[in-house]
């Protein structure tokens, strides 16, 4: 790796922990049909109580996207091969997508990311360090099952944001969408099966995290 990569890399990291990220998208946004119109829907007050839990989904969003960042930095600086290499730098451009719109959204539900960012992060890079020393089809097949786990989740929060919470609503489904198609293009450049004790220990980690994110 050269110096000016190191300094990219060195870059993302701390852009990721401290919340200050760049969209090459921009935030999605949730249309619906109105008299046979596409409108945006007009979003009524959240009560205090929905724009907590809005907040605290968002913020488990936004530590997913933090981890995510170190995985594939982890990832590209494990693999020799220049291909996956660009696999995940493509990837990472993507969930750094995500990060920031999960910042924005949180700054306008008045809230806040994690306080346990840095600790998140190193946690992830060590991981995704360890995954991809396995080998190139490890890897591949730790960073699917990584996002079939964050689809499950994004899917749960689907079921319990506030329906008016159209903000959030079209960023999570937006993350949906990617998150699967990762996982697709993982496995289909021979990704290996990940093991159950290690997809098992895998859910208990995310379950823990998940849980002190929405809080802390």
């Amino acid at each position: 790796m050269t110096l000016d990569e190191v300094i990219s890399e060195f870059d993302r990291g701390l852009r990721s922990m401290t919340g200050v990220s760049r969209m090459s998208r921009p935030i999605p946004e949730s249309p619906v049909p109105d008299a046979g119109a596409n409108l945006l829907a007009e979003e009524s007050p959240l009560t205090e109580k929905e724009r907590a839990h809005s907040a605290g989904l968002m913020r488990v969003n936004h530590v997913g996207e933090v981890c995510a960042q170190a995985l594939y930095q982890a990832q590209k600086l494990a693999t020799n091969s220049p291909e996956l290499k660009e696999s995940f730098e493509h990837a990472a451009r993507e969930e750094e997508d995500h990060l920031a719109w999960t910042s924005r959204r949180l700054r306008d539900l008045e809230s806040r990311p994690s306080l346990l960012n840095p600790l998140w992060y190193a946690g992830a890079l060590a991981i995704g360090f360890v995954a991809g020393r396995f080998g190139d089809r490890a890897s591949l097949g730790f960073m699917a099952e990584t996002e079939r786990q964050v689809e499950q989740h994004l899917d749960g929060h689907m079921k319990t944001l506030p329906a008016n919470d159209h903000a959030s609503r079209a960023i999570v489904e937006q993350m949906r969408l990617d998150e699967s198609a990762h996982a697709a293009a993982a496995i289909g450049a021979g990704g290996s099966e990940v093991p159950f004790p290690v997809r098992a220990l895998m859910r208990a980690a995310s379950k823990v995290m998940t849980t002190t994110a929405y809080y802390i």
